[in-house]
């Protein structure tokens, strides 16, 4: 076709819509290897909001007129098979053009995992109607049955939202999502605190979405619904997007709106535009204009006789075309906690089935069965059944490496009736250090299905790490009494800010300790009070007791493989206490012990050299020669030390060179592990310092801080900063 023609061609509302996806990509797609799925037949479908076989009239007229080709590739995360891919023409491009309008520039911003736009049938005036309401600052629960298209109508609203000028700040849920992944999607960084979440993400004409609610495990529900209360107390407007019922019912402040199918002369745009629209009215009403069963819905099936009955035809039709391997492959993904890749299959042979079957729901490219195929095909397992599947499950995924590959195993394990609380000791930790939410959902699983104590013992241990002091203080009421059970409850103590109770507590405890683990319990609590202080000399009164307790640490208990590491850390707070105190004697004396215990090229000791360097003042400056190795310093390492180089440079300074606040902000983004005291009081003083060096988010950057104070047990440092705070306010 000669390309100079096109503008005569007056191109139907159905390849108009074709021809704009497709001209979203490249032309260099058309010689590409690997394809992304939205080229394929169902990505297209899909994302037009159309069966797939309403694309084969418009698909072979349009190849006819040259306005697009076809071709068989490999698409991105779809399985090894080969598919029908399709590509736009630079004649279809040029038609395109002369055939739509020139729309306004997107003038708002989205931030998160925003769901790419497909086309919406029959919800035009609801989409007005909730884009109107969350602008005029009413926030809304959206819920519906599944399948019903909430998420396609929250995704259309935010395009209409985001182009009035608005920022879109989207969150979508699964098992694993706490508050804190929440506030990750909607900002881009990990925060702890509900209430800094809130005020970093709630702003005028921002838009906050949660898609997925019901999604959530009930160990997260509840903080959760604090997050949601925290944004709706600011007067921002939220939109939570939730499968009937709630997980947390209808939260005060929210207005909920249920959605419904559609009116049949809009559903049966869904269907082949080939259908006798008889007929086509006729599969509409009997789905209830339910755009899901619609969409699973092929010519020549059997209806359901009530319109109630989707559930029924999903079971009764949907399930029963599926080929064995179709069914495979649809029963592991529905057996798996979280979405997969399809790479991570055991059995992918029936992934092309499914898919083009509108079996699959596609987040990127990981996958999972629709929820109401999901559920419907998880209700029909009988109980045995499903304890061997999951057994089965278990034993795949342990011949697998990986924190992802151990969390799955045991959802496996847990739902095989086959806990194995050695098995969750050993491997808890790898989970925690790659996902924390993830971890906690499997100890409370465990929990609920067994009584072990080490298991209770390590649920209460993560809610502690992760600051979750309700949950900790439920795990420990079950606990056998004894110094472990009051070590922790100590540690709840503080966590509340009651440092009398947590003394007692501890004191007890310790009485009844063997006299190794006596020794290092008073190590850490010498430890944990150096660090309980905001960044600074350690003042005259809190030096006293530090030496006191130092001087009090019997060691003689320790074998002798844990002697020397005890001693480390009693001489790394004498050496600290030292040079603040000004004794450079005693300073020099701790160095030598230390470097004789960790050798002169470890890390730790360029860090003590440090920091004498910049304790030593001139005419009550640091020297520009301590500043410009400070510099070398942080320059030439990485990871912890860079941190801790940064932390003790800064602490010597009162003004802050470009340099330095550049450094720290290149150290954000490090991840510091919730599981190690250390680590929990370092990423504290790091949101103190980011509230020093951005003064225009020092109340919610020191909101966090405190938040993190209290994770890590600084109770002190958290009173402190609550008081710069009131002052600041």
């Amino acid at each position: 076709m000669n390309p100079c023609l096109c503008s005569h061609i007056v191109i139907p509302e159905a390849q108009r819509r074709i021809l704009a996806r497709l001209a979203q990509f490249g032309d260099e797609m058309q010689e590409a290897w690997d394809v992304p799925r939205e080229l394929s037949l169902p990505g297209l479908a899909e994302s037009l909001g159309v069966v797939r076989s309403a694309l084969h009239i418009p698909l072979s007229s349009m190849e006819e007129e040259g306005l697009i080709t076809t071709r068989t590739a490999h698409v991105i995360g779809g399985g090894s098979r080969r598919r029908t891919v399709v590509h736009i023409t630079e004649t279809g491009r040029q038609a395109l053009s002369d055939n739509v309008p020139k729309s306004a520039t997107r003038r708002g911003r989205s931030h998160g995992p925003l769901p790419d736009k497909s086309v919406l049938h029959g919800r035009d005036e609801a989409s007005e109607d909730l884009a109107a309401m969350l602008t005029g600052g009413t926030s809304v629960l959206l819920s519906g049955l599944p399948g019903v298209g909430k998420s396609s109508l929250a995704r259309e609203v935010t395009e209409h939202i985001i182009n009035s000028g608005w920022t879109v700040r989207w969150a979508s849920c699964s098992i694993d999502t706490d508050a804190s992944a929440i506030g990750e999607m909607w900002l881009g960084e990990s925060l702890s605190d509900t209430s800094s979440i809130a005020a970093s993400a709630a702003s005028q004409r921002t838009l906050l979405v949660i898609d997925e609610a019901q999604e959530l495990h009930s160990r997260h529900s509840v903080g959760v619904a604090q997050l949601i209360e925290h944004v709706i107390s600011r007067d921002s407007t939220i939109l939570v997007v939730v499968r009937s019922p709630s997980p947390f019912g209808v939260p005060e402040g929210l207005s909920e709106i249920i959605l419904d199918g559609l009116e049949s002369q809009h559903a049966i745009s869904i269907l082949p535009s080939d259908l006798d629209e008889k007929e086509a009215l006729t599969v509409a009403e009997k789905l209830a204009g339910h755009p899901l069963a619609l969409h699973l819905w092929s010519p020549g099936e059997t209806l359901p006789e009530r319109v109630e009955a989707v559930q029924e035809f999903v079971e009764s039709t949907v399930m029963r075309r599926l080929s064995e391997g179709g069914m495979s492959t649809l029963d592991e993904l529905c057996l798996s906690p979280t979405p997969l890749e399809i790479e991570e299959l055991f059995d992918e042979s029936g992934t092309l089935e499914l898919d083009e079957a509108a079996i699959l729901r596609w987040m990127g490219t990981i996958t999972e069965p629709h929820h109401l195929i999901r559920n419907v095909r998880r209700g029909s397992w009988p109980p045995d059944e499903v304890k061997s599947m999951h057994s089965k499950a278990a034993g795949l995924w342990a011949t697998r490496d990986g924190a992802r590959a151990r969390r799955i195993q045991g959802h496996h394990m847990i739902n095989a009736g086959e806990m194995d609380a050695d098995w969750m000791s050993e491997n808890i930790g790898d989970i925690a250090n790659q996902d924390s939410a993830a971890a906690a959902v499997v100890l409370e699983q465990a929990v609920e299905i067994s009584d072990s104590e080490p298991v209770r013992e390590a649920a209460a241990d993560l809610a502690l790490d992760r600051g979750e002091v309700s949950i900790a203080e439920n795990h420990i009421s079950e606990l056998r009494p004894g110094a472990s059970s009051k070590m922790r409850s100590a540690r709840v103590a503080r966590m509340r800010g009651d440092t009398e109770t947590a003394l007692e507590l501890e004191s007890s405890a310790m009485s009844e300790m063997a006299p190794d683990e006596r020794a290092k319990a008073t190590i850490s609590t010498l430890v944990r009070l150096h660090d309980d202080r905001l960044p600074g000399r350690v003042p005259e009164s809190l030096s006293s007791e530090l030496i006191l307790l130092a001087d009090s640490i019997d060691l003689s208990g320790l074998p002798e493989s844990q002697r020397a590491a005890g001693n480390l850390s009693i001489e790394l707070v004498r050496h600290s206490i030292a040079l603040d105190s000004g004794d450079l004697a005693e300073a020099a004396r701790a160095r030598t012990l230390i470097e004789s215990s960790i050798g002169e090229d470890d890390n730790a000791i360029a860090l003590l050299d440090l920091r004498s360097s910049l304790s030593s003042l001139t005419e009550g400056s640091t020297s520009p020669e301590a500043i410009n190795a400070a510099r070398k310093a942080i320059e030439s390492c990485e990871g912890i030390y860079r941190i801790r180089l940064i932390h003790v440079t800064l602490e010597s300074m009162d003004k802050y060179p470009d340099w330095l606040v550049e450094a720290h902000s290149s150290i954000i983004e490090f991840r510091l592990r919730d599981d190690l005291p250390m680590q929990r009081r370092l990423c504290a003083q790091r949101w103190y310092w980011r509230g020093v060096l951005e003064p225009s988010n020092r109340l919610s950057h020191w909101n966090e801080a405190v938040s993190r104070f209290r994770m890590a047990e600084c109770s002190s440092a958290a009173n402190q900063l609550i008081s710069k705070i009131a002052r600041e306010i």
